[in-house]
């Protein structure tokens, strides 16, 4: 409709202490990102809805409504939406507007269940909709929030010891100080060289991200590398010990999310690499839990 009929009216949404608020950069594309006001889960939402006609034109309306929705977007799923969450009010009857006009509206301790997440496959996200109900067409407005979801540290702490080895070639043994990591923490092990007979060339620490949607047999897995840190340059001997230290927080990094509204779940793995001369790769990943720390 857009394309044929110019927008008789423009809806401006604006949220209280807006300004003052923290924002979150939102990446839309490769190049552009947004930034988008955080709320946290129970936190009311409100705002006012400014509303002005165009050329002075006497604007006839069947009614001005405003939703807070939070809704799922599966992209590998031909673009469906699934709604999880659906709250609405009138802001005003049928009638007519000639002059601008505000109205205010209130969500109250509105429950956000789950942390907004802009994937390949998949986007959740919250926002608040204005419609200007029309005869012909309706007008429509969105506003998008970030919304952030805090977990309580966990009691226990393990940490991740594996051995990765070629017969009679090579064998290493890597250690990590823990499984689980806050969005802020830092990676801190250590990789210990029992035999080295390959020349090897250098070697990286990687974190990477895969993301499940869906459910089977339409389910899709997409994989993709968030940091790639390089922690050797040179050919290791036996005996050798290499440590790690990762900060996490100069990364854009997500919790791991389980099974969302039975909709999608991410999983984070820490991949250790070693290239050889000969540029082959050995590789072993190990499975790490994120969370977001209040």
């Amino acid at each position: 409709m857009a394309l044929f009929f110019k927008s008789p009216l423009d809806i401006e949404i604006r949220l209280d202490g807006e300004d003052q608020r923290k924002h979150v950069d939102v990446r839309l594309d490769k190049r552009r990102k947004e930034k988008v006001p955080l709320f946290l889960d129970g936190e009311t939402v409100k705002g006012t809805v400014t509303i002005r006609p165009k050329d002075g034109r006497r604007l006839e309306h069947i009614g001005i409504k405003v939703q807070f929705i939070g809704t799922i977007e599966m992209f590998a799923d031909r673009g469906n939406t699934y709604d999880f969450l659906t709250l609405g009010q009138e802001l005003a009857a049928p009638g007519e507007l000639q002059h601008p006009e505000s109205f205010e509206f209130e969500f109250r301790n509105v429950e956000k269940q789950f942390e907004s997440y802009n994937g390949i496959n998949v986007r959740l996200r919250y926002f608040v909709r204005v419609t200007v109900g029309r005869r012909m067409a309706d007008v429509i407005r969105e506003k998008d929030l970030w919304v952030y979801s805090y977990n309580i540290p966990p009691d226990t702490v393990s940490s991740i010891k594996m051995d990765v080895g070629i017969e009679d070639c090579l064998h290493i043994e890597f250690e990590y100080s823990k499984s689980r990591y806050h969005l802020k923490d830092v990676i801190v092990g250590r990789i210990y060289f029992l035999l080295v007979r390959l020349k090897i060339k250098h070697m990286e620490l990687s974190i990477i991200r895969r993301e499940t949607t869906g459910t089977p047999p339409n389910q899709y897995n997409e994989s993709e590398t968030l940091v790639r840190f390089e922690i050797m340059d040179g050919a290791p001997v036996r005996g050798e010990t290499i440590p790690i230290r990762l900060f996490l927080g100069g990364f854009d990094l997500t919790p791991t999310y389980r099974d969302v509204n039975k909709k999608f779940s991410t999983r984070t793995f820490l991949s250790l690499v070693l290239i050889d001369e000969d540029a082959r790769r050995y590789f072993k990943q190990s499975e790490i839990v994120l969370y977001r720390q209040p």
